[in-house]
C-alpha cells in the first residue's frame, strides 16, 4: 500500500503543459509564437531536433504518444499538404523514411503509425505549420494504462530518446 487510499500513482506533470495549451500558438501565422517555426533557430538539444535537412526536419515531440514518437515539419510555415513544393514533399518522405530506420536501431520499434492532421477540425494541435507524425509501435505497448487510467507510459525521458534516435539516424548514403 502506497498511500491512505492503496493507489498507485504514475505522475506525468509533463501533459499538464498540453492540456493547458501552453507553447500552442494562438493563431496560425508564422513566427515565433508557432513552435515548428521556431524550434529550427534553438540549439538542436534544446528544441529535440534529431536531423535536419534543406527543406525540412525531424523533432521528437514534446507531448509524446510513446517514447520516440516524432514529426517530420517543413521549415516553411505551410499549413496544406497541397501548398508543398517538389522539393519539400520529396524531403518529407526522406526523412519520414530515415525516421523509421532510425527508430528500428535505437528502439526496436516493430511498427509504426505515420500521418497527418490536416487542420484544427481534423486534430492539428498545430494547424498553421504542417507536420506528419511518426509514431514508433511495439507488440504490447498499448496496456490497461491509457484504457482504463487515460494515461500513457513514457519509459524514457525525451532527452534521452533524442541522443538514442540522432546516434541512429541514418546518413545520406544509407537511404
Amino acid at each position: 500500500m502506497t498511500g491512505p487510499d492503496a493507489w498507485e500513482r504514475l505522475w506525468t506533470p509533463h501533459r499538464m503543459a498540453y492540456i493547458r495549451g501552453e507553447n500552442k500558438p494562438r493563431h496560425n501565422d508564422a513566427g515565433d509564437e508557432c513552435a515548428f517555426c521556431r524550434a529550427p533557430g534553438l540549439d538542436d538539444a534544446e528544441s529535440l531536433v534529431v536531423a535536419r535537412g534543406a527543406t525540412a526536419y525531424a523533432v521528437l515531440n514534446l507531448y509524446p504518444y510513446n517514447s520516440g514518437h516524432l514529426m517530420v515539419c517543413p521549415y516553411r510555415h505551410v499549413a496544406d499538404y497541397t501548398e508543398l513544393e517538389d522539393a519539400e514533399v520529396r524531403e518529407l518522405a526522406d526523412l519520414t523514411r530515415r525516421a523509421m530506420r532510425a527508430l528500428r536501431t535505437a528502439s526496436g520499434a516493430q511498427g509504426f503509425n505515420i500521418g497527418m492532421n490536416q487542420g484544427a477540425i481534423a486534430g492539428a494541435g498545430i494547424a498553421g505549420h504542417l507536420h506528419q507524425h511518426v509514431v514508433p509501435r511495439w507488440g504490447g505497448d498499448t496496456n490497461f494504462m491509457p484504457v482504463v487510467g487515460h494515461t500513457r507510459t513514457m519509459p524514457q525521458l525525451l532527452e534521452q530518446t533524442r541522443d538514442l534516435v540522432v546516434a541512429a539516424w541514418p546518413t545520406d548514403g544509407e537511404v
